[in-house]
């Protein structure tokens, strides 16, 4: 009998994607804004536009992504700079790798998050 090796998380924790980003991506509230960076970039990564939506703050959520419009990147890993967290807001740096047409890009944001009711969302970012 064959043995089935579970799918690793995109985020780059060393989790499988149903005990990572993929509980997340069913309902379950990340802990804090790191775990909510991660997820997001997995759902990115999975073209998951109804999760990023549903986790972008209010205040400044577009009315939708189109993610299907191509070219669409092909996302290659995430790496965690820094996170900071002071009550209900807190901010996350990362890079994320991608390749869009053949070629590898970097994109690196310092991202700001809000709490409320219990849930993180991301609020915007500045691209460095």
């Amino acid at each position: 009998m064959k043995k089935t090796i579970p799918e690793s998380c995109p985020c780059g924790r060393p989790l499988a994607y149903a005990a990572c980003c993929g509980r997340h991506h069913k309902g379950n509230p990340a802990a804090d804004a790191e775990s909510l960076m991660r997820s997001r970039y997995t759902a990115y990564a999975r073209g998951l536009e109804d999760y990023l939506l549903a986790t972008w703050h209010a205040s400044t959520r577009p009315a939708r992504l189109d993610l299907a419009t191509a070219p669409q990147p092909k996302w290659l890993g995430l790496e965690i700079l820094a996170a900071s967290e002071k009550q209900d807001a807190a901010t996350v740096e990362f890079v994320a790798r991608c390749r869009i047409g053949g070629r590898a890009q970097r994109m690196h944001e310092i991202s700001r998050f809000l709490r409320e009711e219990g849930r993180w969302y991301y609020v915007d970012g500045v691209l460095d």
